[in-house]
């Protein structure tokens, strides 16, 4: 039998407040969701409060199938309003609340050590104590693993400071056709999309570069070979988590062999799925591919 991939997602783990109630979420363990429904050995790392929410939250995490090691820690559960535009959702998000302060444990750390992927984001690192327990984890990760960064731009979380650092650290970045004008004026990126990307991933020697541009199109770079897809049209029911889909199925399929060009397919059908269904974790299996 094959070993599966061990994907490992640290960061936030919160309650999207939507419109139509709440629903479990955080864009790293949206990650391991999908990552683990297509068969990796996948684990959420983060923290919730010592309250109701909280103790919910991690049934939920339960429930769906996620591994984690969750944190119970003296501040409150994560939370999130949700309001949605045409499917696209607007966020607001609690300050000073469990996720900001992930604890550095040996027990996480053993699981970086044999992690073939870790991935995580730039909000989760708005707090320096979260801040400081990333940085060490990503050191610990093997050599050879991809180092993940989806950067997920949020309100006014981020800094040329903190995502020089993360991109530093990554051999894998996402970003989408927003978060690149920001990008564009902090680093002084090439003019066409394309282009800054793969200035991106010369400059950071990365292995992969993903950019999603919603219903348009999405693209992978990687050194000397590149793919470029339609986005489907589907009828969307939302598009939350429909990023996290993406590269949990990107990343499942190189971990398991898989071409950029075939890693890429599948990682736009798993996400053209997930946005016909409520939410950012829809059951489903590898029928969707």
């Amino acid at each position: 039998m094959e070993k599966k991939p061990v994907v490992v997602a640290v960061g936030e783990l919160l309650w999207d407040m939507l419109p139509s109630g709440k629903r479990a979420g955080g864009a790293p363990v949206n990650f391991a969701y999908h990552a683990a429904r297509l068969g990796a050995d996948s684990f959420a790392i983060s923290a919730v409060g010592d309250d109701a929410l909280g103790r919910e939250l991690v049934q939920e995490l339960d429930k769906a199938g996620i591994r984690h090691l969750v944190s119970v820690l003296p501040y409150p559960t994560g939370r999130v309003l949700v309001a949605l535009k045409d499917g696209i959702p607007d966020y607001t998000i609690a300050e000073n609340v469990a996720w900001d302060h992930i604890p550095f444990t040996a027990e996480a750390e053993q699981l970086v050590r044999r992690a073939d992927c870790v991935c995580y984001g730039s909000l989760a690192l708005r707090h320096a104590d979260s801040r400081k327990t990333v940085e060490k984890l990503l050191d610990a990760a093997p050599a050879g693993a991809l180092r993940f960064f989806d950067v997920n731009l949020r309100q006014k979380y981020y800094s040329k400071d903190l995502l020089a650092t993360l991109l530093s650290k990554a051999n894998v970045f996402k970003l989408n056709d927003e978060e690149i004008k920001i990008l564009r004026d902090m680093f002084r990126l090439p003019e066409g999309d394309g282009e800054a990307c793969r200035y991106l991933l010369e400059k950071f020697h990365m292995r992969y570069v993903i950019f999603t541009a919603g219903a348009r199109f999405s693209a992978v770079y990687g050194p000397g070979e590149s793919s470029v897809l339609p986005t489907p049209r589907v009828p969307v029911a939302d598009t939350v988590g429909a990023g996290d889909s993406f590269s949990g199925a990107f990343v499942y399929h190189i971990l398991t062999g898989k071409s950029l060009k075939e890693a890429h397919e599948a990682a736009v059908k798993v996400s053209a799925f997930v946005c016909t269904c409520p939410g950012a974790w829809p059951p489903y299996g590898r029928e969707v591919l």
